[in-house]
């Protein structure tokens, strides 16, 4: 492909990207999102793939909305044989979705139609699936509604996180657009129509999220604490203070001791187990207010934390 104008802003984006700037392909223009405030400082950031795209000396363009007055025009200037998407954080609108001759591709980081929408990684370990996978997809109007090229399956481990995931998902959706590119200029990719009544939404996700309701079974806690590591991060309140969990395990989900959920039942060297619904949440990895992220011990040693004591879900 001759000539492709790359939309994306989060690091899965620029990986992806970093594996089309590594082939045959031509990228002529990159398009993202404009730069946020970000970090103690508020200070502008520029997204991963603007600056990856300013190391390679590709033209970046910044559009608030891709709507706006004049950004269309530029496109048309560029006159790309295609353009690539990979979680641009915009829905494209239909004069953008039909300029380029060989249309529009998105790579989603799902088994589409399963997990069509926003943080489609995070749910998939929030709901305990057993594997996920990155979608090549035609893009249209819906929402991850289009005809697909073809999809490459990756296995999520028991201890996976969000963080791991993202990483094979990201080198996964490099590999498998490739491929789908080089069937679309041999004539050969496919056009397979999406089940519509199999199809899946998940919401995005934002930081109030993490805050653990206790009430429910350990190992859906558990599975929490590793979806959201590393953003928005599982967490809840002890002693006024917030304190984030980063790794963990469950235990005895059928043990019946009626303690209230949410209470410190048992502590150990190693770990703080906390009752819930079901069974025991067991912390080895933490980060209390203010601190740095430690292990259980660690925080042992200099917290006065004991059986009995409640985590809550407001200070």
């Amino acid at each position: 492909m001759k000539r492709i104008v790359f939309m994306g802003t989060p690091q899965i984006a620029a990986t992806i990207l970093d594996e089309l700037l590594h082939s045959e392909h031509e990228v002529i223009a990159v398009v993202t999102q404009p730069d946020r405030p970000k970090g103690r400082g508020n200070q502008l950031t520029e997204s991963p793939v603007k600056e990856l795209a300013l190391q390679h000396g590709i033209m970046v363009y910044q559009p608030e909305r891709i709507k706006e007055e004049g950004f269309f025009e530029k496109l048309q200037e560029l006159a790309p044989d295609m353009i690539i998407v990979a979680a641009f954080g915009q829905f494209l609108p239909k004069m953008v979705l039909e300029l380029p001759p060989y249309g529009c591709i998105n790579v989603h980081a799902s088994l589409l139609p399963k997990y069509r929408g926003a943080a489609p990684i995070q749910w998939a370990i929030l709901n305990g699936e057993e594997k996920t996978g990155v979608t090549i997809m035609h893009m249209e109007a819906g929402i991850d509604t289009g005809d697909m090229i073809l999809q490459e399956e990756v296995l999520i481990a028991p201890d996976e996180t969000g963080e791991s995931l993202h990483d094979k998902l990201a080198a996964a959706g490099g590999r498998a657009l490739l491929l789908a590119l080089k069937q679309i200029e041999e004539g050969t990719a496919a056009r397979e129509p999406q089940d519509n009544d199999a199809s899946s939404y998940v919401k995005i996700l934002d930081k109030t999220f993490g805050n653990l309701d206790f009430t429910q079974p350990a190992i859906v806690l558990e599975r929490h604490i590793r979806g959201l590591n590393p953003w928005p991060c599982a967490y809840s309140f002890w002693n006024g203070k917030n304190i984030k969990f980063w790794v963990s395990h469950s235990m005895n989900p059928e043990k019946e001791n009626g303690i209230q959920p949410g209470t410190v039942a048992e502590i150990t060297k190693n770990e703080i187990r906390i009752q819930t619904g079901s069974g025991l949440l067991c912390i080895t990895e933490l980060q209390l207010q203010g601190k740095k992220r430690m292990t259980a011990a660690e925080f042992l040693r200099g917290n006065a934390m004991k059986t009995g004591d409640i985590f809550t879900k407001e200070v």
